[in-house]
């Protein structure tokens, strides 16, 4: 009898081992999500639709275009200002499945123009020499060739190496811009888009302002639609 009641105090001190280990475990993971959902810091996972943050839920942001490179006609009365990371793959994925649709449709026809800033997230090893890259282009070539460089990055972000910007830049402006990047010349350029689109709530990539109107995400053609549209009504 001594026998079978140690054996039940023996077993339910176990149990009890086993529902702490289990509530322990728990309480890490409910803590963990916690702080990851209240972590500020920008971490590049914007998804397609972010709970909350429709476009056109939040009210419009003065946004600066800096002297950042612009595509369209500069009297376009409607201006997008991009947030990104060429390094991003979401925003890699914006490049291929939207920004076609939005140039053809409102920047080839003179309704919007595109001003790209730079928000090279720390984690992405080449976003940053990939951002003064681009900028080293623009010194040689203008918003034209910057816009080429942009699209050959982005095209290729599976190749991306200090290597391969040097060759892309020579491809497209004839330029070596080796000691651009060596200077560090366009490093404050980048880090003051950085900056500022923190200043904004930019916290992801990529971020767009349409007249000041946030969305976040590689979101659809149709969402962009929506508010362009909007705001050329009122134009």
């Amino acid at each position: 009898m001594a026998e079978e009641e140690g054996m039940t105090i023996t077993l339910k001190k176990q149990d009890l081992w086993r529902y702490s280990t289990f509530l322990l475990v728990a309480v890490l993971i409910v803590g963990g999500f916690f702080v990851m959902t209240n972590d500020k810091t920008p971490t590049g996972n914007v998804v397609d639709n972010p709970a909350g943050n429709l476009p056109g839920n939040s009210a419009p942001v003065e946004v600066s275009v800096d002297d950042d490179p612009m595509i369209g006609d500069k009297n376009a009365p409607v201006t997008i200002v991009e947030f990104s990371d060429y390094e991003c793959p979401f925003c890699g994925r914006f490049f291929l499945q939207t920004y076609p649709q939005i140039k053809k449709e409102y920047i080839d026809t003179g309704k919007v123009k595109l001003v790209f800033r730079d928000f090279p997230l720390g984690f992405h090893q080449n976003a940053q020499i990939a951002a003064e890259a681009a900028e080293c282009v623009r010194k040689f070539g203008g918003d034209t060739a910057y816009f080429k460089m942009h699209d050959k990055i982005f095209a290729n972000q599976e190749s991306l190496s200090e290597a391969n910007l040097k060759l892309w830049a020579s491809e497209i402006t004839g330029a070596d811009i080796s000691a651009c990047l060596a200077s560090g010349e366009k490093t404050a350029e980048v880090n003051k888009d950085l900056q500022e689109g923190q200043s904004y709530g930019v916290g992801g990539t990529p971020s767009f302002f349409v007249d000041g109107i946030m969305i976040e995400g590689a979101q659809p053609f149709s969402a962009f639609k929506q508010v362009i549209d909007a705001q050329l009504a009122k134009a």
